[in-house]
């Protein structure tokens, strides 16, 4: 098991066998990316020598053999692993991945295409590129930071960029707008109901994760959809945000939340309380892979995630690490599933070899209130 930390900010994991297959996996939690690396080299002890085809044995070992479990770092270590798994035993087999969970009931899934917004970038023009290159939807942030209780002027500056962005899209395209757990719960109201006269697709993470149960009318009573989960980890985190119809659509993200194995617990979970899910993906090409696989066989997965052209991707983009490219082409906004063996990509590994020699060191910005005081980013 060697792992890759790559440019912009990712990390990659291969996963090698005595028969010659290898498996690809993306086990990253933005920030912490050698904190991950170490978890992973600390479950390596327990895989090195097994039978790699017994996923759903080695991801509750993993799992439940600590005595301390779950939380980013180890379910982001336990998700880059699984995905390996599954691309070993698809490549085996010599079948995708969604063949063996069941096989795939859609072609392919409606993408969407980030257009920034913090500080504030010009939105309405990169919502207009991202619709002239085909993409049918786009998400942007909302506000930037905001105080428990926040001025008028800080509400219509976040209503303006809005504006910009339906006028220069027009009625028919999705808009997504991310408050990124920014805003709290006094100020939540406000934005949602100052938001409401422009149709958005959904607002993403109005609250915190944490802070969710304790405004449920207010998001209940809002005729935005709500969409949150990139930041909780397995279906027990998932789980009274899903029993209490807490929100509309999860974001479960696929190198975060255990993997293949465990998204698609909490993708089943969902659908038994007719809530969408939408899987979070601002990473790389493997971590897309998998959540196409995913999303192949989910019957409420309704959009995916993608990090072409995104800010984070400086230095390296999401199909710089492929031998093929073409295999996440996206037409009429949307990008088939892949039908390859396994995740359905070719890693370019000479290539993660000579950018794994730069790394990188990403972290996540700092930023302040006025007063001083430190500001959810």
């Amino acid at each position: 098991m060697t792992t890759f930390v790559v440019p912009p900010r990712w990390v990659f994991l291969k996963i090698e066998t005595d028969e010659g297959i290898v498996g690809w996996g993306e086990p990253v939690l933005e920030g912490r990316a050698a904190s991950v690396v170490a978890a992973v080299e600390e479950l390596s002890e327990y895989l090195i020598g097994q039978d790699p085809r017994r996923i759903e044995e080695h991801w509750t070992v993993l799992y439940r053999s600590g005595f301390y479990r779950g939380g980013g770092i180890h379910m982001s270590a336990l998700a880059g692993i699984d995905q390996a798994l599954w691309d070993i035993k698809g490549k085996a087999l010599g079948v995708p991945v969604h063949d063996l969970l069941g096989g795939r009931l859609r072609d392919s899934i409606k993408v969407y295409s980030w257009i920034g917004g913090d500080r504030p970038s010009d939105t309405a023009a990169a919502a207009k590129d991202a619709v002239d290159r085909g993409f049918t939807a786009v998400k942007m942030n909302g506000p930037e930071e905001l105080q428990y209780i926040d001025t008028r002027a800080k509400v219509e500056k976040v209503v303006d960029n809005v504006q910009a962005v339906r006028d220069a899209v027009g009625p028919n395209i999705g808009i997504g707008v991310d408050f990124h757990g920014r805003v709290h719960r006094p100020m939540a109201r406000v934005l949602l109901d100052a938001l409401a006269p422009y149709h958005l697709m959904f607002v993403e993470e109005p609250v915190l994760s944490e802070h969710v149960d304790g405004i449920a009318e207010v998001l209940r009573t809002s005729a935005v959809p709500i969409a949150l989960g990139e930041r909780l980890f397995s279906r027990w985190d998932f789980k009274n945000v899903i029993t209490q119809g807490l929100v509309d659509i999860i974001q479960p993200d696929l190198s975060h939340a255990g993997g293949i194995t465990e998204v698609r617990k909490i993708a089943a979970m969902a659908e038994a309380y007719d809530i969408a899910v939408a899987p979070h993906c601002p990473l790389g090409p493997i971590a897309l892979a998998a959540c196409l696989q995913l999303d192949a066989v989910a019957y409420n997965a309704v959009i995916q995630e993608q990090s072409l052209g995104i800010h984070y991707n400086t230095s390296n983009d999401l199909l710089d690490y492929l031998v093929d490219p073409s295999v996440f082409a996206y037409s009429d906004g949307s990008v088939a599933i892949p039908r390859g063996p396994g995740l359905g990509i070719e890693v370019n590994e000479e290539y993660v070899r000579e950018r794994a020699v730069e790394g990188h060191r990403w972290r996540n910005p700092v930023w302040r209130h006025s007063d001083g005081s430190f500001a959810e980013w």
